[in-house]
């Protein structure tokens, strides 16, 4: 059988590579302090522009990850011991770096009976410590299900609670090792149930063979459970061995998605080719949360106005 042509890559996915102080001091900073990036460990292409602007998103249990995702660069295998460490490391990086929005993530931790929920908790707790007024956002794996774990990290109280459903639900059991749609978007509408003032988001990759109305479709699904950000972005196959790229989606189908988006709801939407979760993180969440508050203030003021005109009508029953 003739083998696929390996598709050429388009000029609008050129990446400026940008090696200044910056990028070299955190890449310093992060190999003294033994810890991980889902930036270096998944590949990330906006990892020389974040790096120089001083942003960078930790990846927390360690680098092996129990899973192995079609479409994923990080290790897998059997992860090595727990470190309880690693939260006051993240932290002190945090600080160090003077952040004002950081983003956890982590490997998936199917050996450990909380998934690492722990250690999430942990992470957040150690940089509210060290940095009050810094906001925290967790990409969080599915924690196989675990209602328990969940709420473990939501009892931390993050800024943004992440997870994403990667792909459209055809496609989610050829791209996702273990992972299933239905249960991500249970974990969404629990993580909003449990607490309805935390934004929730979660992000598509797209150029795996998913339809246009697939992906309005997922939207759709997310929105049913509430999730208030969603980013879009283009599958880039990380090595020959991972999940050939079916197409190249051209910036105008991101820009027509965003649109989509926005008509269904979510208080911020970030589609682009180069996009990917943590993409500008700090104004998605800006966005979101001045959304919910809007709509918080908006339903007391309903809810006042009301009960004004209630106790008026019934005012005015007894005066007759």
């Amino acid at each position: 059988m003739k083998q696929r042509e390996k598709l050429q890559k388009p000029d609008w996915l050129r990446i400026k590579l940008t090696t200044d102080g910056n990028y070299a001091e955190i890449k310093e900073m992060m190999r003294h302090k033994t810890l991980h990036t889902v930036c270096e460990e998944a590949r990330c292409p906006n990892i020389y522009e974040c790096w120089s602007n001083r942003t960078a998103t930790f990846m927390i249990l360690g680098d092996i990850c129990t899973r192995a995702c079609r479409f994923c660069a990080v290790k897998t295998g059997m992860p090595t011991e727990l470190d309880t460490a690693e939260p006051e490391r993240v932290a002190e990086a945090a600080e160090q770096m003077g952040l004002q929005h950081c983003v956890v993530t982590s490997v998936a931790r199917d050996d450990l009976a909380d998934g690492g929920a722990s250690i999430f908790a942990a992470t957040i707790k150690a940089i509210r410590k060290r940095l009050p007024f810094c906001r925290v956002e967790v990409l969080i794996p599915d924690f196989m299900g675990n209602k328990d774990a969940l709420q473990v990290v939501m009892d931390a109280n993050p800024d943004i609670l992440n997870h994403n459903i990667e792909t459209v639900e055809r496609l989610s059991d050829r791209v996702r090792a273990k992972a299933k749609y239905s249960r991500s978007l249970e974990l969404l509408k629990r993580a909003k149930e449990m607490k309805p003032k935390i934004p929730t988001k979660s992000s598509i990759m797209l150029g795996v063979g998913e339809e246009w109305d697939e992906i309005l479709k997922s939207m759709d699904d997310l929105r049913a459970v509430d999730v208030n950000i969603l980013t879009l972005g283009q599958y880039l196959q990380p090595t020959p061995k991972h999940m050939r790229i079916v197409r190249y989606v051209h910036p105008d189908e991101f820009a027509g998605l965003k649109e989509e988006g926005k008509k269904r709801g979510f208080r911020h939407v970030e589609s682009g080719p180069l996009v990917r979760s943590s993409y500008h993180a700090h104004e998605q969440t800006d966005s979101a949360h001045a959304a919910i508050e809007a709509d918080t203030l908006n339903a007391m003021t309903a809810t006042y106005e009301f009960e004004s005109s209630g106790s008026c009508a019934s005012a005015g029953a007894s005066i007759k």
